[in-house]
């Protein structure tokens, strides 16, 4: 499929999803966001690794505010239930892992679009913005999922409040994100880290997904059956025999991601 408000390109196992609407700083339209979905599923079947970034100065400013003709025709339930779920559940389900590489502004539901993917790498001139509450709403596509779990109650609730920027250096400290890296360092950081996930044992990631997810929901026994469960299934994958053998070996494993 050839795509209009997106960049899709594969390599060596990692799949690259440019947002690529520079002159509206990545805003999120109804196409980009049926594009976005569609690309997901289309490359975690091949791929190992998902990246997504945006073309620009900017990673997503958040919903395009130009896309519908006035504010009266604007339904956003229907909008966020039809059209963000669906693309939120497709990355955030994605059966390989996925990182998101903020290079510039994440704003609104562009920032919960990052905070989605497995992991943020963002460079360190990048900026978060909960901007919900300047136009007079709440934080959606996600982000009242999201942020509790990551920052903690009182910073979730300051950020949802105040609307402020939010530094990708304080974002790293706060444990909203993975890490910020010096803007120079951050296309070859963002492009090592995919390499390293690329290369590695696709069952375990998956596995350390879900068992990390549902952590959440489940008491310690069903947590513990869960890990049983899921290392079981790890256990009888190639990459865990390749991992042992390189182990005993002295060498460096080479995991097929299976």
């Amino acid at each position: 499929m050839e795509y209009d408000t997106i960049d899709l390109r594969e390599a060596d196992g990692i799949a690259v999803l440019t947002l690529n609407r520079p002159d509206v700083l990545n805003a999120l339209s109804t196409q980009m966001r049926a594009e976005i979905r569609h690309a997901v599923r289309d490359v975690e079947d091949r791929a190992r690794v998902l990246v997504m970034t945006g073309a620009g100065r900017a990673f997503c400013s958040g919903q395009d505010l130009g896309d519908s003709r006035s504010v009266a025709e604007v339904n956003l339930e229907r909008t966020l239930r039809d059209e963000y779920e669906p693309m939120l559940k497709a990355i955030y389900d994605c059966a390989v892992p996925t990182i998101a590489a903020v290079n510039g502004a994440a704003a609104g539901a562009g920032a919960n679009l990052a905070l989605a993917c497995d992991v943020v790498i963002a460079a360190e001139s990048a900026v978060f913005v909960q901007a919900f509450t300047r136009i007079g709403l709440i934080p959606d596509a996600g982000g009242t999922y999201w942020l509790p779990r990551q920052v903690g109650m009182a910073k979730a609730m300051g950020a949802a409040l105040f609307a402020e920027p939010i530094g990708a250096r304080q974002a790293s400290d706060w444990g909203m994100i993975w890490e910020a890296v010096p803007d120079e360092a951050f296309a070859a950081r963002w492009m090592d880290r995919a390499r390293h996930l690329a290369t590695g044992p696709g069952v375990a990631y998956r596995n350390a997904k879900r068992a990390i997810r549902e952590s959440y929901g489940n008491g310690l026994d069903a947590q513990l059956a869960l890990e049983a469960r899921l290392q079981g299934d790890a256990g009888r994958s190639r990459d865990f025999r390749e991992g042992v053998l390189a182990f005993l070996e002295k060498r460096p494993a080479r995991f097929e991601g299976r």
